[in-house]
């Protein structure tokens, strides 16, 4: 027998009631849940900006950083939503390396998946009651959402899922906006047939059970760059890409078109601080057309306390071990930025 089974892992339901969300911040997420619908739907011309850590891979740093959003987040609320990044999945292009704190709670030990589990959400918990913020993270393993589904206000598919049926059919049981990554070769139409199938209904199997879900009318697209088959990055965030996608979406049957801008990945081959321009460049052509302000509705930005990366045992505070990071100035800075161009 190929797999070696090692623990059996708690249900949702138990980590759930051990770990509970208490009822004021259950009010607050039913709450902003709301105006992220309002600003994808339309309702609301506030622009998304979700950004955090590239991974959130140890507690106190990743909460420090949460809770400064909380007074930048409160002195742009005319104008714009913050969902901090709190993503404690890490996808792997060959399998190998640190796979986020719900596989591995500690980087520097032996994976633990039933520790990693109550980690991830102690953590996500202890950031929505500190900061009053409500987490975005990155669903890689489906089954996960069972976990954290009353504490997540956003859900992202990436670009090595995007295509697998198991997460298309999945979101469409969510009930947050799911933003749903365009692949690594760039190709606009998967992520389409993504959102289109998450959009709708479906009958297939989930945890063991037989489950029905009625779709979910907040998916939508990320751009987050490509990969030629070249290996080069090519970008996917300007004029005549976004102008693209608007004519793509004219062409299907799909609920509440918008599009979110990842400025890092290939966006930005990786170079962090290329970010600042990106997302500058993003809310500049809101500004110049104004069917690209009714597509984008907000960013995806990758920071952390300190700027750059560091290798695992580094020890730096607040500083990635995973993708580079914007450090807290620049991005405290970049917000600012952002509601001042959000007009």
């Amino acid at each position: 027998m190929s797999f070696k089974f090692l623990n059996e892992l708690p249900s949702p339901e138990e980590i759930r009631r051990e770990y509970p969300l208490a009822k004021k911040f259950q009010e607050i997420k039913a709450d902003r849940d709301a105006q992220i619908r309002k600003v994808l739907t339309g309702e609301d011309d506030r622009f998304l900006v979700i950004i955090g850590p590239c991974s959130a891979d140890s507690e106190e740093p990743v909460v420090d950083y949460v809770n400064r959003l909380t007074d930048v987040a409160e002195k742009v609320k005319d104008r714009v939503i913050v969902i901090p990044r709190v993503y404690t999945n890490k996808p792997r292009t060959t399998g190998e390396g640190y796979k986020g704190i719900a596989t591995q709670p500690n980087p520097e030990k032996a994976p633990d998946m039933v520790a990693g589990l109550i980690a991830m959400r102690k953590m996500q918990i202890r950031a929505i009651e500190e900061s009053g913020l409500t987490p975005a993270d990155e669903m890689l393993y489906p089954e996960n959402w069972s976990y954290v589904e009353d504490l997540l206000s956003y859900v992202a598919i990436g670009a090595r899922s995007v295509e697998d049926q198991h997460h298309r059919l999945t979101v469409s049981g969510f009930d947050v906006a799911s933003g749903m990554k365009n692949p690594t070769s760039g190709d606009f139409s998967v992520m389409l047939n993504s959102v289109y199938a998450a959009q709708h209904p479906h009958h297939f199997t989930f945890r063991g059970h037989e489950v029905e879900t009625t779709g979910n009318d907040l998916t939508h697209v990320v751009l987050r760059g490509a990969v030629s088959k070249h290996g080069n990055s090519t970008q996917n965030y300007h004029y005549e890409d976004i102008m693209r996608l608007i004519q793509m979406y004219d062409e299907r049957d799909l609920k509440n078109p918008a599009a979110i801008i990842d400025a890092n990945h290939s966006n930005s081959n990786k170079q962090y601080q290329e970010q600042i321009r990106i997302v500058k460049e993003v809310m500049h052509n809101r500004k110049l057309s104004g069917d690209i302000k009714r597509m984008v509705k907000g960013v995806m930005i990758e920071s952390y306390i300190e700027p750059g990366c560091q290798k695992i045992g580094d020890h730096v505070y607040g500083k990635s071990i995973t993708d580079p990071c914007l450090g807290w100035k620049d991005s405290e800075e970049l917000i600012y930025t952002i509601a001042e161009m959000n007009q």
